[in-house]
């Protein structure tokens, strides 16, 4: 699509001059250039003929542009992204490597499967053969017009071809399904129409024409080329194509017959246009004027001049253009390519004389077309005067476009909009103006100015973009025009993709005006309430287990044993469990998993069987449910803030709350499969290259199986590419991972919006994000939509109590299993829940125990003058994840760590790095909780490589500074391989009425390289730690951690009244002078997910 007029009429290209047109010669090449000659043929596919490329340094620059080129000959599922010898055995990676005279093969990925290259050769070429071995259609003779060829459209288009430089030197075509399997079969058919070599197309005012949907959306003429670039000329083609009637304009088709009649009703106009005076006001674009008449309008023509020099500044150009029979005209449009070096141009005026009637119009114009100027068109149109006739206004419709809210819906590309009414269209229009910065964004209006003659009632637009290519679309909303001179809005609904790789291929969508935008709106949420129940309806299988939420109360709702309803449970509650015992559409009974006897129902609270247990659930575009009575329509569960049952007319409306979230019991257990959806139709998706995109569809494609490390941890194996696991490793999220630590996920769940969030458990605080392009990558946790996952069960795992799939197409929806999978006893698969072994490691001859063996250290502690009788942790820190804590105890504890005593331990370490620190300490619950620590020693027992840990440190509460935990880093070279910290830690207790605390507070510091452990605040600057509206002060010292990520505080408080209020946390780094601010703002304990929480995490809100 372009700015030029986009209608269903030809284009026509006539000047006052009419010179003798030269053909063009071919010149004989004089000065070879060195290029290679290079067949290339598709992976596996002896039946691909083949292409042949010329590679020279100015055709491709580089390897990435001879890919790209490829991918659009190669038929592949993801392009051409590997290019190999004939067998296999090398890859391409450079032009330079490329031979000429040679084949290669393209595939998609690495791997490539050999092809009988003579068999592929076998293919007669198109110049020796009458028909096209890519197209399969036949040819009577090169210059009949194929009308009947075998299997054509029942309507196709007839398209009109000129030879680049000689307008004379045409052919019609019909474009029929056969010719248009492909852009390159396309260019092969013309090659034989044309008897000449066709390389490129070019519309008839020289834009490029890149693709087979540009050719289909083209005005119905096209020029080819060779390599040569393209040549001006007259290229008229009205007495080749009969144009198509516009909308609320009759049209009389004449019989053959009746041609001399139409031809004598055909006029030839007289046109004087006037550019201004002043300074640079001329252009060197390429002009053209459509003219608009009672009957139809005429095609757009372009105003060649012989020399080249028309539109300078000052000057008037006469043209004479011949059109058919258009009536009285009424408006005219002008405008311009937007060509050349300088193609503003500011118009005076434009007169036209009917040289059949003499009857004579003038245009005052007086208006720039410019991108730079005024509004920034270059298209322009004005009514003409005509006596007795009534002067329609110029318009400036208010155009609204909204871009739809999946992941990767916006786009960058040139979008194109034509607007049809009862008098006449605007043409194509390009949409270059919003009154946003960036245009086209996910979820944004954009609001554009569209200036034309009054199109009297409008009736549908043709709304599209050039992004050609999958991926390159763009999601539509809607497009809502408003008329300023009867302020009348219509709306046209879309909802649908612009994507040649989704939906239904097309680019270009053309939408039919609803005059009434409340119906819109309508439409749209009924359609979003539809789509919320499609993704939710999983949930109310029969057999699974669900709980209800209400935002309102922050709580679940509970059924009690006496029968009466209350939403103030706890996530743990087991009142607050319901089992769907029965399923018929969105009509369920909703059994208490603890009181078989007693079902949800909406009687004053109580619960009873029977019919009043027939609930209906209404999803709300926000994912929240209504509860419905299936016997009384319109009487629902609604609670108060306090959880209690209620009438609506009981209380004010913001005191009350008829919608619950649902949350189904057993998402991740092992073996689960999946879905993480992203939204209502869309999902987390493994892509070919190891990437992840949340634009991924429902599909297989997105299935994940849960491998379940711990409590609330997980890993994510994609199914349809097995030991691909879901990770996050520096600093990219993707599909890469093989099952270790990089792999393992901690779920949070969030209740106000019933999703998920994934948290890098090796790098706390960095989750599973995307990006407004739908890709995958390592975010810091916000509220935003752009880390919370919903997620869909396809089957469940093996501890589902009612072993049943989720989903209700259990036959249909198969889990794909490798034949290791399928072979593996479930007793074993229960033993070892950490993932399936990559073939290496299967392959592997040695025993478990000896792959252990190898992660054996011994550990040497040195007691100094005092010993303890406390319990000892270590813990040790890899670049690679960490072990601990680990328990330094053995049969005999009271012997253990006596003063000036080595004590041994042997203990296993699995898969951590290159240690870089450790940290040791004991509990100080003895009766003995002081220690004197000399020096740590770890020596790997097969290596027998050693590292030594000075300590000197004395660990007590009661001496020093109060320290029971000490960190200490790995010495190379005599020198610590990152330094010693004391941080500085201030925590600022609130201002609210019994804000202070006398409950213990534990500190937990998170940066770049792991965590510092939690350290008990007990040594404050203060006298009484934590009071209202108090600075308290702290030290912790550990090996750096570099940047600072996050904090976890932790108040144990058994009494209300001992609830903490902190207000933030600033940490200072007294070696870089960095300051880290945390906000808390709120109470410790408090209530989250059902269940009290006496830790909370706080991220980093920036540095001073």
């Amino acid at each position: 699509m372009s700015e030029t007029p986009s209608t269903t009429f030809s284009m026509v290209h006539l000047t006052s001059s009419e010179g003798q047109v030269h053909s063009p010669r071919h010149s004989n090449i004089t000065h070879p250039v060195v290029a290679k000659r290079i067949s290339f043929y598709k992976s596996g596919d002896p039946q691909f003929g083949g292409v042949k490329v010329v590679v020279n340094p100015r055709s491709f620059k580089t390897f990435d542009a001879l890919l790209d080129n490829l991918s659009r000959k190669v038929p592949l599922p993801f392009g051409v992204r590997n290019i190999s010898t004939p067998r296999g055995r090398h890859s391409i990676t450079r032009l330079e490597e490329l031979e000429d005279g040679e084949s290669y093969l393209c595939s998609h990925n690495r791997k490539v499967l050999p092809v009988d290259l003579d068999k592929a050769r076998r293919r007669p070429r198109p110049w020796l053969s009458s028909r096209s071995i890519s197209t399969h259609v036949h040819l009577s003779s090169a210059t009949a017009v194929p009308n009947t060829a075998p299997g054509m459209l029942r309507a196709p288009r007839r398209l009109v071809v000129f030879r680049n430089g000689d307008p004379k030197t045409r052919r019609v075509v019909l474009l029929s399904w056969r010719v248009t399997q492909s852009f390159e079969a396309f260019l092969q058919y013309l090659t034989q129409v044309m008897q000449c070599p066709v390389a490129k197309l070019y519309a008839t005012d020289g834009r490029k024409v890149p693709s087979l949907q540009a050719v289909i959306l083209s005005s119905g003429a096209v020029v080819a080329a060779g390599r040569e670039p393209f040549k001006p000329g007259n290229y008229n083609i009205q007495k080749y194509l009969l144009p198509a009637r516009l909308p609320g304009i009759s049209h009389r088709v004449h019989r053959k017959g009746k041609a001399t009649l139409e031809k004598r009703k055909s006029g030839n106009w007289k046109i004087s246009v006037i550019t201004s005076d002043f300074p640079n006001a001329g252009t060197s674009s390429q002009v053209y004027i459509v003219l608009y008449g009672q009957c139809r309008s005429s095609l757009p023509i372009y105003l060649y001049g012989r020399d080249g020099a028309r539109f300078q500044d000052g000057h008037e150009d006469i043209f004479t253009i011949t059109v058919g029979d258009i009536g009285k005209p009424f408006k005219i449009r002008i405008g311009h390519t937007n060509s050349g070096c300088s193609p503003s141009w500011h118009c005076k005026g434009i007169e036209l004389q009917n040289m059949n009637s003499g009857e004579k119009f003038y245009i005052p114009v007086q208006r720039w077309l410019a991108h730079e100027e005024e509004d920034g068109e270059i298209c322009r149109e004005f009514p003409i005067l005509s006596k007795g006739q009534p002067v329609l206004p110029v318009t400036k419709y208010e155009v609204y476009i909204t871009t739809g809210e999946l992941w990767n819906a916006g786009t960058v590309a040139n979008v194109y909009l034509s607007v049809y009414g009862g008098k006449g269209d605007t043409g194509s229009r390009k949409l270059s103006r919003s009154k946003n910065a960036l245009m086209f964004l996910r979820g944004q209006i954009d609001t554009f100015f569209l200036e034309a003659v009054n199109l009297g009632n409008l009736c549908k637009i043709v709304i599209g973009h050039d992004g050609l290519g999958p991926g390159n679309g763009w999601f539509l909303e809607d497009v809502v025009i408003r008329d300023p001179t009867t302020n009348n809005e219509y709306a046209f609904f879309c909802h649908r993709w612009l994507d040649e790789g989704e939906d239904d291929g097309k680019v270009v969508r053309e939408m039919y005006a609803r005059d009434n935008t409340i119906f819109s709106a309508r439409k749209k949420l009924e359609l979003k309430i539809k789509e919320t129940w499609d993704a939710e309806s999983w949930k109310f299988m029969k057999g699974n287990t669900l709980q209800f939420y209400s935002k309102l109360t922050g709580g679940f709702v509970r059924l009690h044993p006496d029968g009466s309803v209350d939403a103030i449970g706890e996530q743990t509650d087991r009142y607050g469990l319901f089992d769907v015992i029965f399923n018929k559409g969105n009509l369920c009974i909703f059994q208490s998993h603890e009181m078989r006897h007693l079902s949800l129902a909406l009687d004053n609270g109580s619960a009873s069987g029977g019919a009043l247990t027939e609930l209906r659930v209404l999803y709300q575009p926000n994912r929240c449910a209504l509860l419905e009575s299936a016997l009384y329509p319109g009487h629902t569960l609604v609670v108060d803030r306090h959880g209690k049952v209620a009438d609506e007319s009981s209380a004010g409306y913001a005191e009350l709350s008829k919608e619950f979230l649902v949350f189904v019991k057993g998402v991740f257990l092992n073996s689960a499969v999946v879905i993480l959806t992203t939204g209502l139709c869309q999902a987390l998706c493994l892509q070919s290259n190891g990437t992840c995109t949340g634009a991924g569809h429902h599909s297989e494609q997105s299935y994940w199986r849960v491998h379940r490390v711990s409590s609330g941890i997980c890993m994510f194996e994609s199914v349809k590419n097995e030991q691909m696991y879901l990770r996050i490793k520096d600093g990219h999220c993707n599909g890469t991972g093989t099952g270790d630590t990089d792999c393992h996920f901690k779920i949070k769940r969030n209740l106000q919006n019933a999703s998920i969030s994934l948290e890098s458990l090796k790098s706390p605080g960095l989750f599973v994000g995307l990006q407004p392009d739908g890709q995958a990558k390592p975010v810091i946790y916000t509220k935003d939509e752009n880390v919370c996952f919903y997620p869909r069960v396809i089957q469940f795992g093996r501890e589902n109590p009612m072993g049943m799939s989720a989903t209700p197409s259990q036959g249909e929806d198969k889990i794909h299993l490798s034949k290791h999978q399928k072979e593996t006893p479930l007793e074993s698969k229960a033993r070892h829940p950490s993932p399936l072994s990559s073939k290496k490691e299967r392959g592997n001859s040695h025993s478990t125990e000896l792959l252990v063996s190898e992660d054996k250290w011994k550990v040497l502690v040195l007691t100094g003058d005092t010993g303890t009788q406390a319990n000892v942790t270590l813990w040790v820190y890899g670049d690679e994840g960490v072990t601990g804590p680990i328990s330094l105890t053995k049969d005999n504890p009271e012997k253990l760590f006596l003063p000036r005593q080595k004590d041994e331990f042997q203990v296993v370490l699995s898969s951590i790095g290159e240690i870089y620190k450790i940290r040791i300490g004991h509990d100080g619950r003895s009766g003995q909780p002081e220690w004197s620590l000399q020096r740590v020693t770890m020596e790997h027992m097969k290596s027998k490589k050693t590292l030594n840990f000075i300590a000197n440190v004395w660990l007590s509460q009661n001496q020093a500074d109060g320290d029971i935990v000490c960190e200490l880093p790995v010495m190379k070279e005599g020198k610590p391989l990152f330094p010693l910290v004391r941080y500085h830690v201030d925590v600022y207790t609130g201002q609210l009425k019994q804000a202070e605390t006398e409950s213990q507070v534990s500190l937990c510091l998170y940066g770049e390289r792991g965590d510092s452990g939690l350290r008990l605040l007990h040594r404050s600057n203060k006298p009484v730690r934590f009071q209202r509206g108090q600075i308290d002060a702290f030290q912790i010292e550990a090996v750096s951690l570099g940047n600072l990520q996050k904090v976890l505080l932790h108040c144990e408080a058994t009494d209300k009244s001992q609830y903490w209020y902190c207000e933030k946390v600033v940490v200072k780094d007294p070696g870089t002078a960095l300051e880290s601010i945390f906000t808390c703002e709120r109470w410790i304990p408090f209530m989250s997910q059902g269940s009290m929480h006496s830790e909370i995490e706080l991220y980093c809100q920036g540095e001073d």
